[in-house]
């Protein structure tokens, strides 16, 4: 199974095309959103125009393989008029004998790890920064923002197949790996 893991979309549609043809090329089996659909104010970052209905147009487009968590920028009034469940706070995949735990990241995260039953993967977005790191018997990952990196960092997103999670930028480099 091929799953993409892209966080931070904030409402932009910019890259969100890089998205849709990357998916035309690598056939993903389940895309994941890691929260922050949408931003509630009219703003412009750096000449990049938030486009709400475009950016639900995108989720839609994928609503039979998304898998969705809520940000702490998503509101009810922005998740109420959606095709597709949206999970408040941890989800679950269990593939190739991995626990995989999705969050947004601004409850959980490297900093502010609960106790899971067992060890696993806690990946999510919040930071706008990607990085691979270990602690303890988990993984973490970050996925950086798809729209608005920080710290220097491009645009990003994972990629996971067969026990492997690459991060790359949107100009299709490898930011970081591990397989596990």
């Amino acid at each position: 199974m091929k799953i993409l893991f892209i966080s931070d979309i904030h409402g932009i549609k910019t890259n969100l095309e890089y998205i849709k043809e990357l998916d035309k090329y690598e056939k993903f089996d389940k895309i994941v959103i890691l929260g922050d659909l949408y931003y509630n104010y009219r703003i412009i970052y750096d000449g990049l125009e938030i486009d709400h209905v475009y950016v639900k147009k995108f989720l839609m487009s994928y609503k039979d393989k998304i898998i969705c968590l809520r940000g702490n920028c998503d509101f009810d009034s922005d998740i109420e008029g959606l095709d597709f469940p949206v999970c408040d706070k941890l989800a679950l995949i269990h593939i190739d004998g991995l626990d995989i735990y999705c969050t947004h990241g601004n409850e959980y995260n490297i900093d502010n790890s609960r106790k899971f039953n067992r060890s696993g993967i806690l990946i999510y977005g919040h930071e706008h920064y990607p990085y691979i790191r270990k602690k303890d018997d988990m993984v973490f990952i970050n996925t950086g923002s798809i729209s608005l990196p920080k710290n220097n960092s491009k645009p990003s997103y994972v990629i996971y197949e067969n026990r492997k999670f690459t991060i790359y930028d949107v100009e299709g480099n490898i930011v970081d790996e591990i397989i596990i």
